[in-house]
């Protein structure tokens, strides 16, 4: 085993427990060796989820790929921080293009399609989304993050049907007193 994995298994086990150690683990391993996707990726996930400090987390995912497109590890979490930064097309771009990626998990990728059409409230597309993942996963474990996922948008569909239905009440209401 190189020393560098000795770093990156030490960062990665103690992510996102203790940042303190993390970081100092992903620097030794960083000292190693500066074009080492994982470790770019774990800078960029803790300057999203850590520190939302999207632009920066944008730029270790960019510097990461462009090391190695193949870099699976980077696609999910970029997806994440494109949607959380409201960068809708450059999500939806790099999801279709994720997809063509030989080995990635390709259910992970339509889920985060759908939450990107769920950002957008494009609640169709991201029923439609969730289908695909459904059908793409080979992974027991996932289906329960599927349907999570699913439900919260059938949430939203719903809320919105009674929001309808409760306006078109209070329409109906005032035309009858009028």
């Amino acid at each position: 085993m190189k020393t560098i994995d000795k770093y990156l298994f030490q960062a990665m086990d103690n992510y996102p427990y203790s940042l303190e150690e993390t970081i100092e683990s992903l620097d030794y391993a960083f000292s190693y060796d500066s074009k080492n996707t994982m470790v770019l990726c774990l800078y960029g996930r803790i300057q999203a989820e850590q520190l939302w400090n999207y632009e920066e987390a944008k730029s270790y995912f960019q510097e990461a790929l462009a090391i190695n497109i193949h870099a699976l590890e980077v696609y999910t979490h970029y997806l994440q921080t494109l949607i959380l930064n409201e960068d809708y097309a450059e999500a939806e771009k790099l999801a279709d293009f994720a997809l063509t990626i030989k080995g990635i998990n390709k259910s992970e990728i339509f889920v985060k399609k759908a939450i990107l059409f769920e950002a957008q409230q494009e609640f169709k597309k991201a029923l439609k989304e969730i289908k695909k993942a459904k059908l793409t996963t080979l992974q027991f474990a996932y289906d329960s993050d599927i349907t999570e996922v699913e439900k919260r948008i059938n949430g939203k569909v719903d809320l919105l049907k009674k929001k309808k239905k409760s306006g078109k009440a209070k329409k109906d209401s005032k035309k009858k007193s009028n």
